[in-house]
This record gives structure tokens, C-alpha cells and sequence, in this order.
């Protein structure tokens, strides 16, 4: 098979797929008759504005700005070819509009790549000329008279309609609405492709002519002779015989990392350079092949399946990376089933891509992350295409029931609350848009306006102006979180354990706030919308790695040593500690009374150790460590050893201990770990 990148090497495909599938409303209503409309006249606004501010920013002419953004771009996909043919063919008449001082509004609606339909508003991004709307087109329209592009854009083309290209375009657009890898051989719904539903999407096949073979899957006797999960770990030890995959991952209990998620999930990202044309330069446009070749998404670079460092600094990992640290047999076995658009409706649609096999795989966790689309729209009223408690509590059980015939048993699915996104109005609406930047004249409301006013707005019932609709989509979020949390509750599944999880946004946005960051850089600078995922949603996915893992391990710890415990949520708390500890919390301390209040305090202690990480003296150099201890006992963290002496009434260390040897070889995690914690606050009492 040829490489997709000599095949696809045709730009205006790419950008019509992209712009088609990307932060689209939560379903694709192709009637309404402005979609298709309003995202060209986007496009084209968008086009128009950074051409005129490249002229503006380099005191130069329209026809040299144009010819700097095509030098700019690469020449991959043969992007920079078709900005030059672009160029000599429409680049006149907007040189003419341009020159007669007509802003991008009425440049795209002169050329008619945005229209005004009868009764409908018109829609614009700019403010109005000073001189009648009406006046101004007619005036504009007579410059470009004659113009071959008014002939095209009535033309209706569509670049998929050439023979050429017509089976190419199909098959492209399979892959993305089934969310499968455009390029497997063998296919096991796992490639050798980085793009294209490839393996940024998914853990990357290491032998794509074998459809057995593929990251996730318990391993083929050890894998003596190959490496059948793709971990990178196979073969036989030579010095004792015994297979590496035996050696290193027996007991371990691998798990895989899913994520059935929308355009968020997906990260979705278009980045300010491309459209700031201060900031422009060769190095602007490197990454656009691969975002286009990707629905203008990042999953490689996402909170829960990203596997590349980020590009900006941000110090989090991934939840797949935790994982993959934690357990490096874990390798490759992640897997982004998100999509722009998608909701709850509408995943029935995709959720087929999700490779799993109960019987053969190992178990995973997933999670549902339908954030937004379910009650965000571009509709000119919102509220009725809204899903309802009742349609989402269907859609969300025809999901859990199809996980729970396909995942393995061990598993564990969680779900992900709505976040209340009176956020974005709120901090964004008066700040001005990269587009307005320069000339200090479009902001948010500007652009959100725009978006509503072309129905192809993300989420027009946040992103309004009108506060009682902002109001009545997060009652509406609210809604469907608690159907979520309801379901959580009450439903029980054979092969996985179902948890919810609020979506934490105000505890985010507090976190940012004390790293020294402003709330509003939490969120896409372009789009106005989506989570800036290099920030929030890796903050997200450290703040609900933590809070699950605490809630789902300490629940189940409790719950087993009930018996022989007075299992209080004090107890929970303390136990919580001292788990904390063992795993490298720490809480500095202030002074000797600052240190008593905490340990005599547990919550206060509790909260000290969610917030703070670091290093503390050993006991013998602290007021602590002076009461007693001698060798290894010195070793001990001080505020383990302060906690063993104001631990609540009825903690027996004997009690647990016996019930952490009991534990069967299913959870021999939880045994490992119970047994490093009675360890680690037991031996003192023997070496004292």
C-alpha cells in the first residue's frame, strides 16, 4: 500500500474534512441551510483578516502579504502549492477590496463565500461601516463586477465531486465519522500511521500484518517468541530461563487507559500563530499538516491518552503516562475515542472503534468524558435540541451495557459530570480576540455574536450575551450531571465498577489562580471555547487521577478491614494520610506548635497534604524525632511517625495486617500497598 502522505497530499480536501468535522455542533444537522455556509464564511473572514493585518503589521501591499502567508506555509500536503494557485486566481479582486478600504465582512460578502438569506440577520464579525450596509456591498460589489470568483463560489463546487478524488474522499471521511485508523493492514483497529486515526489516536501496532498482535492484549504464552501486546517486552531471560513479559508483569495487573470523549478529549487546538499575523513566521505553520491529518485535534498531547511531552512547558502527565510510570508494562495500551461533535446521542455511531476483547485483553479503565455537546448547539434557540435527563440516561446505559460485553472483567468505567460553563462569558466577553488584538477592535462578544448569528457556534447557549440562556444551560448541565451521578449510584455492571466524577472547573480555575495564572488563559484563545487542554485539562487529569484513585482505593480498603475496624471517616481520613505519605506526600512544617495542630488535627493535615509536595527532615531532626527511635527508625517519615501516636480509637495495626495477608491474589495491589503502610508505621513501635 502506497504512503497516505503521497496519496493525500491535496490541501482543500484536508481543510474541507477538517473544517467540516471540527468543533462542530453537537450533531451534524446538514439542513440547516446556513452550516455548510457559515463555516466558509468563517473560513473565509478569517482568511481575509490575517492577509490585511500581515499588510498592516510589515507595512507592506495586500499582494506581498499574500505572498508572505504562502511562503510561510509548508509544503507538505502541498499546502504552500495551493496558496499560490489560490493567489493567482482570487488574489486580485480581494487586492482591489482591500485597497478600497473594505474590511473582511464585506470582502467575504462580496465574493459571496458569506450571505445574508432573506429574513435572516446579517452577520458580521467587524463593526459596521460607517457609511449603510446596503451602500457599502453595492459599492463593492461594482469594483468586482466581472470576477471568476463570484462565478465559482455560485458554482457550488466541491472538491470531492472530481473523479479523482472521489474514493479517496469517501474513505477519508469513513475513518473519521467510524474513528478507526485510516491506514491498517491487518485490520485490528491498531496502525503503524501517526495521523489519520493512527496512533496518536491509539497505542501504535508493532506488526500490522498480524491482526492478533496489538497493544492491550494479555500476553501469547509470555510472549517467548514475540512481542504480542506491543509493550515492548518479549523473549527469555538467558540467566534463568524464565520469559521477560513472566518476569516483569505477572501480577502486575496491567491496565489499559480509554477515553470516550468530544472534541475536549480530542484537544481540540488551532493555534493563535496561525492566525496572529504578528506572531507569524517559517515556524508558524510546521505542525499544520499533522492537525489537519488529524481533525485539527492533539489526542498525543491530551490529558488522558497524550503520550508527548507538552510543547508549552506544562510539567503534568497524562493519565495514561501515570499509568505507564506506575507500570510500564502498561505501554501503548491507551486509546482516544473522542470526536468533534460528539455527545451522548451520537457515540453509538463511533463506539464500535473501541478495541477490547473481554476474554483476551487486559482490563481498562474508561472514561466518559461527554463534556460540552450535550447541551451545547449553534441552533438560534438552543434549549429544545438540548438532550434531556431522560434521553441522556438512555444513551448512557445503551454505552454502559455495550462496555460491559466488550470489556474485560476488572474493569472500570467513569463518569465524567458537565461543567458549569457560565465561565467563559463571564471572563472572556470584554477581552479581545487574537483577530482584534492589533487594531483593538473584535472581542469575544464579537466572535461569539458572529458564531450564533451563522448557527455554527460551539455552544451558543454559553457563548450569548444573554444571561437568563447562559443560566438555563447550566441548569440544564446540572441536570445531566446528576443523571450521571444517578446512574453511578444505582446501576451495577458485571465486568467493571461505575464511579462519577464532578467536573471540578472552580477547583481547577483555584489551582491555576496559585500558579499565577488569570482564569481566562484556561481557555482556547481561537475558538473561545474549548479547554486550553495544555493547562486545564492537564490540571484536570492530575486533579481526577488523584481523586479517583484515593476514593476508589480507600473505599475498597475500608470496606475490607470493616470487620475487624471502627472504620469512621475520621479512620478514612487518617488512613487516607498515611497512604499519602507512603506515596511521597509531604507537609512541610512550620514550627513544633504548627506541626502539633496538624497532626492532632487529621482533616487539617489531610488538606495540607493534597496541596503541598516536597521533602521534610528526618525525625531525629525534628521535635518528633526526639522522642524516641533509633537506626532505621530514623527513616521514617515524621509525619507518619506523628500520626501513629494520635491515630483514632479502634485503628488495630495486628487487625489490618491480617486482613492485607487475606486479601485474595486479585488484588494483591491493594495487599502490596496495605502492607507497605502497616510497614512503614509499625516498625517504629519495634525498633523504639
Amino acid at each position: 500500500m502506497q504512503s497516505p502522505w503521497k496519496i493525500l497530499m491535496v490541501a482543500p480536501l484536508f481543510l474541507l474534512l477538517s473544517l467540516q468535522s471540527s468543533a462542530s455542533p453537537a450533531y451534524n444537522d446538514l439542513s440547516r441551510p446556513s452550516y455548510s455556509n457559515g463555516h466558509t464564511c468563517v473560513g473565509c473572514v478569517l482568511v481575509v483578516s490575517v492577509i490585511e493585518q500581515l499588510a498592516q503589521v510589515h507595512n507592506s501591499t495586500v499582494q506581498a502579504s499574500m505572498e508572505r502567508l504562502c511562503s510561510y506555509l509548508p509544503e507538505k500536503l502541498f499546502l504552500k502549492t495551493t496558496c499560490y494557485l489560490v493567489i493567482d486566481k482570487f488574489g486580485s479582486d480581494i487586492i482591489k477590496l482591500l485597497s478600497a478600504d473594505m474590511n473582511a465582512d464585506v470582502v467575504c460578502h462580496t465574493l459571496e463565500f458569506c450571505k445574508q438569506n432573506t429574513g435572516q440577520p446579517l452577520c458580521h464579525l467587524y463593526p459596521l461601516p460607517k457609511e449603510t450596509w446596503k451602500f457599502t456591498l453595492e459599492k463593492a460589489r461594482r469594483i468586482v463586477k466581472k470576477s471568476p470568483i463570484l462565478r465559482y463560489s455560485r458554482s457550488g463546487s466541491d472538491i470531492c465531486s472530481l473523479p479523482i478524488l472521489a474514493k479517496i474522499c469517501q474513505k477519508i471521511k469513513s475513518a473519521i465519522e467510524q474513528s478507526v485508523p485510516f491506514k491498517d493492514v491487518d485490520s485490528d483497529k491498531y496502525s503503524v500511521f501517526p495521523t489519520l486515526r493512527g496512533y496518536h489516536w491509539r497505542g501504535r501496532d508493532c506488526n500490522d500484518s498480524d491482526e492478533s498482535v496489538y497493544p492491550g492484549r494479555r500476553p501469547d504464552n509470555w510472549d517467548v517468541h514475540q512481542d504480542s501486546n506491543c509493550n515492548g517486552i518479549w523473549g527469555i531471560d538467558p540467566k534463568d530461563g524464565i520469559p521477560y513479559e513472566k518476569k516483569f508483569c505477572e501480577g502486575s495487573q496491567p491496565r489499559g487507559i480509554i477515553l470516550l470523549g468530544d472534541s475536549a478529549g480530542a484537544h481540540f487546538h488551532i493555534s493563535p500563530e496561525w492566525i496572529t499575523a504578528s506572531q507569524m513566521s517559517l515556524n508558524s505553520f510546521i505542525n499544520l499538516p499533522t492537525a489537519l491529518t488529524d481533525e485539527l485535534d492533539w489526542p498525543q498531547l491530551s490529558g488522558v491518552t497524550g503520550f508527548l511531552d507538552s510543547t508549552v512547558g506544562i510539567k503534568e502527565k497524562s493519565i495514561y503516562l501515570r499509568l505507564w510510570k506506575r507500570n510500564h508494562c502498561n505501554h501503548r495500551d491507551y486509546q482516544n475515542i473522542s470526536r468533534n461533535g460528539a455527545s451522548s446521542r451520537n457515540l453509538r455511531k463511533f463506539i464500535e472503534s473501541l478495541s477490547r476483547n473481554k476474554m483476551l485483553d487486559y482490563p481498562a479503565i474508561v472514561i466518559y468524558a461527554m463534556i460540552g455537546n450535550d447541551v451545547c448547539n449553534g441552533k438560534s434557540d438552543p434549549v429544545p435540541a438540548m438532550t434531556t435527563p431522560e434521553k441522556l440516561y438512555s444513551n448512557v446505559m445503551q454505552t454502559l451495557k455495550h462496555l460491559n460485553s466488550h470489556l474485560p472483567d476488572g474493569s472500570h468505567v467513569i463518569l465524567y459530570g458537565l461543567p458549569d460553563g457560565t465561565f467563559l462569558w463571564d471572563n472572556l466577553h470584554n477581552r479581545y480576540h487574537p483577530l482584534g488584538q492589533l487594531n483593538k477592535d473584535v472581542t469575544y462578544a464579537h466572535l461569539y455574536s458572529f458564531l450564533n448569528c451563522l448557527q455554527v457556534s460551539p455552544c451558543h447557549g454559553w457563548m450569548s450575551s444573554n444571561k437568563t440562556l447562559r443560566t438555563l444551560t447550566s441548569e440544564r448541565a446540572e441536570q445531566l450531571s446528576n443523571t450521571l451521578k444517578k446512574i453511578a449510584a444505582s446501576e451495577k455492571f458485571t465486568n467493571f465498577d461505575l464511579f462519577y466524577m464532578d467536573f471540578a472547573f472552580h477547583e481547577i480555575i483555584q489551582e491555576w489562580q496559585k500558579r499565577g495564572g488569570q482564569p481566562w488563559q484556561l481557555i482556547e484563545p481561537v475558538d473561545g471555547f474549548h479547554p486550553n487542554e495544555r493547562k486545564s485539562v492537564l490540571l484536570k487529569g492530575m486533579l481526577m487521577t488523584s481523586q479517583t484513585l484515593d476514593n476508589q482505593e480507600w473505599t475498597q480498603l475500608t470496606l475490607w478491614v470493616k470487620g475487624n475496624l471502627t472504620c469512621d471517616s475520621r479512620t478514612r481520613e487518617w488512613l487516607c494520610c498515611c497512604l499519602r505519605i507512603v506515596s511521597g506526600r509531604r507537609c512541610s512544617s512550620s514550627g513544633p506548635k504548627s506541626w502539633e495542630r496538624r497532626i492532632h488535627s487529621t482533616p487539617r493535615l489531610n488538606r495540607c497534604l493534597e496541596t503541598k509536595a516536597g521533602t521534610e527532615p528526618l525525625r531525629s531532626m525534628h521535635p518528633w524525632g526526639a522522642q524516641g527511635g533509633r537506626g532505621v527508625g530514623k527513616l521514617i517519615p515524621q509525619t507518619l511517625w506523628g500520626l501513629l501516636r494520635h491515630r483514632p480509637k479502634g485503628v488495630s495495626f495486628s487487625s489490618i495486617f491480617a486482613k492485607c495477608l487475606s486479601l485474595n491474589e486479585e488484588h494483591i495491589w491493594m495487599t502490596v500497598q496495605c502492607c507497605v503502610l502497616l510497614g512503614s508505621v509499625t516498625l517504629p513501635l519495634f525498633l523504639k
